[in-house]
């Protein structure tokens, strides 16, 4: 249903409006009974699942322009993004959370604002920086007692030059060249600025309907040498 919980954020006309949106179904089977037989040797050892269990998860990946929508600033809010709030949980979810990066540049000089104050916060290393989090449970008796609704907002305590943004660790570019079948080509280009850590890339393409890929012609080149994906 879309009248509860996180879902009613799923506003077709927010959505399909945003300078990317991507959904995803992943099916795997997860196995809930399972018996093991060991072998002569302690260490060989064969598991035999009994019972198997389908796992559906569904996601929607959505990234908004705010910075050039709002005019240069960096404020934002549920709001502004989905032109909707949050008013409760999802009936039957176990859990509901909502994760934002509150995380400053400068600790020295902390300009991040963030309302309502969140109950929590988690951290967590990601890309090898740490990151800070406020968490707003959904599923939390008080969080909806001061208010009928959660409206996140993120404001910075005083105006930055609208040009100085962040360069992020990692980052990419694509085009298409050429035409046709025989001299038609996607490039995409992911840069690294970490001055020296290397990190592992999952690629997803969404191909244009009217191209036709060829698998086989695939080259990735790393600092002029080939590289092969694993």
């Amino acid at each position: 249903s879309l009248q509860a919980g996180l879902a009613v954020l799923l506003k077709a006309e927010r959505l399909f409006h945003s300078s990317y949106h991507s959904q995803a179904v992943h099916i795997r089977p997860i196995c809930r009974v399972s018996v093991i037989r060991t072998a002569s040797l302690p260490l060989v050892q064969d598991a035999s699942c009994l019972a198997v269990s389908w796992e559906l998860r569904q996601t929607l990946t959505v990234v908004f322009d705010t910075f050039s929508s709002s005019q240069g600033k960096k404020d934002w809010s549920l709001f502004k993004m989905f032109s909707r709030t949050l008013t409760d949980a999802c009936p039957l979810a176990s859990q509901s959370k909502v994760y934002v990066d509150i995380s400053p540049k400068n600790k020295e000089k902390e300009l991040l604002e963030v309302t309502p104050p969140p109950a929590s916060v988690y951290e967590a290393i990601v890309q090898g920086d740490k990151r800070t989090y406020a968490v707003y449970d959904l599923l939390s008796p008080s969080l909806f007692n001061t208010s009928r609704s959660l409206n996140v907002q993120l404001k910075w305590k005083r105006p930055q030059d609208s040009s100085e943004l962040p360069t992020p660790i990692l980052h990419a570019q694509r085009y298409v060249s050429g035409y046709g079948l025989q001299t038609g080509e996607i490039s995409t280009l992911i840069y690294n600025t970490h001055p020296y850590r290397a990190f592992p890339v999952i690629l997803l393409e969404t191909v244009p309907w009217y191209l036709r890929l060829y698998v086989h012609t695939l080259t990735i080149i790393t600092k002029g040498k080939e590289n092969k994906p694993s």
